[in-house]
């Protein structure tokens, strides 16, 4: 588990829409299973989005600990604490109530 300071500034910034899309997603419905974020995802994108796609897109946002996945029956996906800072982050800029410094604190 990476230190909380470390996880402070982690930016969304450099993350393609759909992972911001789909991070969001998992902040609304809590820990999901892969084929409900898939519904959430088609139903957003007018064209859809293949399941391949979105199990792509869930490894890299594993392998950035923006996720985590627990595999019982099903695999689970859930945001670290990483994610959740991250996405207050970007909702706050996107509120413009962030601090702009131009680099970390």
């Amino acid at each position: 588990m990476s230190s909380s300071g470390e996880n402070d500034h982690i930016s969304l910034a450099g993350l393609s829409a759909t992972h911001r899309d789909l991070l969001w997603v998992l902040s609304q419905t809590g820990p999901s299973e892969s084929s409900r974020l898939h519904h959430a995802l088609t139903d957003y994108y007018t064209d859809g989005i293949n399941k391949v796609r979105l199990c792509d897109t869930l490894e890299e946002l594993i392998k950035r600990d923006l996720v985590t996945v627990q595999t019982h029956n099903t695999s689970e996906y859930r945001l670290t604490e990483s994610a959740r800072h991250a996405l207050s982050a970007r909702q706050a800029w996107q509120a413009g109530t962030h601090n702009v410094t131009g680099g970390r604190e």
